[in-house]
């Protein structure tokens, strides 16, 4: 007999790395689904031991306690025209936001929801809080780093930012690699083009992911707007056409 394909009502229990994102919880009874997501078109393959990789997690590690010298969030001044939900100028991609609702909220983003990550960011707002702001009214997240003489380094490649949630700082925003359960998630979601729900964990006592309740994601299309080689948007476009975005995330060097 043949297995039935996995849903996100199968996902199998999780507990939560110090940041929020899934990590597994190690089951007899743990089923991973096959990861078959495509590699993006834009991104070549990198190992998980790559230079890259060790440094982000070595800057990660030694600045999250440091602050950013910044008197207040500059938003990128912009032409970011919205036609038909459509912004002149952006590129499609789809954008999911995803973790437990009481742990910070993970956003990654593809080309299209059966291709791997090609950026992956954890935000230091709680899950819960960010989608209950969502359902409130627009959201703008400007995400903010320093600015370095002869800089080279692509923006979304910088390792980690000042956040700030309609105007407020909010604390940090880190750059990191997709991990084996980051793409577990992406995998189960990749029949979804647009929509949000929970991915439900088995409830239990004491430690493990029980104690956190289900996992919940949302995910839509977004358009990505280069500003310039310091400012880059991401818009994510209300589907029902008829408003502008919902939620903006501005990355911007100053």
């Amino acid at each position: 007999m043949a297995t039935p394909p996995l849903t996100p009502r199968m996902l199998t229990p999780t507990t939560l790395s110090p940041l929020g994102s899934p990590r597994a919880k190690k089951s007899t009874a743990t089923v991973m689904p096959e990861i078959t997501l495509e590699q993006p078109s834009s991104k070549t393959s990198k190992s998980p031991g790559s230079k890259s990789t060790k440094l982000f997690r070595r800057v990660r590690s030694a600045f999250r306690s440091l602050p950013i010298m910044s008197p207040m969030c500059k938003l990128p001044m912009g032409g970011a025209r919205i036609h038909e939900n459509h912004v002149h100028g952006g590129t499609r991609v789809t954008g999911t936001l995803f973790g437990y609702r009481k742990t910070r909220v993970n956003l990654a983003v593809q080309e299209n929801p059966r291709s791997l990550p090609i950026l992956l960011l954890e935000l230091a707002i709680p899950t819960g809080k960010l989608l209950q702001d969502l359902g409130v009214g627009l959201v703008r997240i400007a995400l903010e780093c320093e600015k370095k003489p002869s800089e080279k380094t692509k923006i979304v490649d910088e390792p980690i930012w000042a956040l700030y949630c309609n105007g407020k700082k909010s604390g940090y925003g880190v750059k990191r690699e997709p991990t084996e359960e980051d793409l577990v998630v992406m995998q189960m979601l990749h029949a979804v083009s647009m929509g949000a729900g929970v991915l439900p964990v088995t409830s239990g006592g004491g430690g493990g992911g029980g104690g956190e309740g289900d996992l919940t994601y949302m995910r839509a299309h977004f358009e990505r707007v280069i500003g310039s080689r310091d400012s880059e948007t991401y818009y994510m476009m209300n589907p029902d056409g008829n408003s502008g975005p919902e939620l903006s995330i501005f990355f911007v060097r100053v």
